[in-house]
């Protein structure tokens, strides 16, 4: 499990000031978590994390090593509304099963589980690798970097952006990727025979098809060109295939 950070936002512009500047709609957070990202002004993505109310405030729930950056960028935003940034020393919880008192469905998907936020961190014991992999869910640090397009990763389906929520940082490229193009690249589950370490590239004929990311069970998640993506591929010594939706 990733370290997690938890920044409290508060001050009366909390939820207008968010709601400004990321890819969901913040007003979810009165009916659980909300995923969501914050992009750069050309559409790529600087931070992914989950939302969720706490009182009148609003606690930010991120991977540790964007923490500190995120926190700054916001401060950049905040310029004179009233909000205040602080770090907690909550901790994070998680897991598939049943879920205690006071835990949160995770959004991106059923398979996800719950999260819980308290004195306590840890999980238990699920095979989260292996559940990403079987969803097509990407992670940060490994599937989201800071070259990414969220809709490349997945995030319509993560339910991780509103496109009738109105502006936020990075919609014009969001909004013309969804309505305008044919997404031409993307994460997809390949078929894997072998293994080969994150971040290898992906080959077919010699020419380069994408990258090579987390695997299990025969599986893994592989960011693709779509139009060289077809019969063997390789990665290292890894043999892939990409099983096209029919």
């Amino acid at each position: 499990m990733s370290v997690r950070t938890l920044l409290r936002l508060s001050g009366s512009d909390t939820r207008s000031f968010l709601q400004n500047l990321v890819t969901n709609n913040v007003d979810g957070i009165d009916q659980g978590l909300v995923y969501t990202a914050l992009l750069t002004p050309q559409g790529k993505y600087l931070a992914d994390f989950f939302l969720l109310a706490d009182g009148a405030d609003v606690l930010l729930d991120v991977d540790s090593t964007l923490a500190a950056g995120l926190a700054q960028r916001l401060t950049m935003y905040r310029l004179r509304a009233d909000v205040e940034i602080s770090e907690t020393d909550m901790l994070v919880r998680r897991g598939t099963g049943d879920a205690p008192q006071g835990a949160l469905q995770d959004p991106r998907h059923p398979a996800m589980g719950w999260r819980l936020y308290g004195a306590e961190s840890g999980d238990d014991g699920s095979d989260w690798d292996a559940i990403r992999v079987t969803h097509c869910i990407p992670e940060t640090g490994i599937e989201l970097t800071p070259d990414s397009y969220i809709l490349e990763a997945g995030f319509e389906t993560l339910s991780g952006v509103d496109f009738r929520k109105g502006c936020y940082v990075g919609q014009e490229v969001t909004a013309r990727m969804k309505h305008k193009t044919t997404l031409k690249k993307g994460l997809q589950v390949v078929d894997i025979d072998g293994s080969a370490p994150v971040g290898t590239e992906i080959t077919a004929d010699g020419k380069p098809v994408g990258t090579l990311f987390t695997q299990s069970g025969g599986k893994a998640i592989a960011y693709l060109r779509f139009d060289r993506a077809a019969g063997d591929m390789q990665a290292a010594d890894a043999t892939l295939r990409w099983q096209t939706a029919s």
